[in-house]
């Protein structure tokens, strides 16, 4: 199973906000992050990049 980690990019800083992130819906100006658990995140942004290879999400905060 692809498990990613998922980071927030807000300009100054990077953080890790997830981490087993299994699936990944936008609704506008949101994206619904979904862990291996089933426990549920949003976040206010637009993903930028995912790089399987790297095992991770980006994701620029509005």
């Amino acid at each position: 199973m692809c498990e990613l980690k998922v980071i927030l990019d807000n300009g100054e800083s990077r953080d890790v906000v997830m981490e087993s992130v299994t699936k990944m819906v936008v609704n506008g100006d949101d994206v619904d992050l979904y862990g291996i658990l089933g426990e549920k995140k949003t976040v206010k942004g637009s993903i930028k990049e995912i790089s399987f290879a790297a095992g991770e999400a980006i994701i620029i905060q509005k």
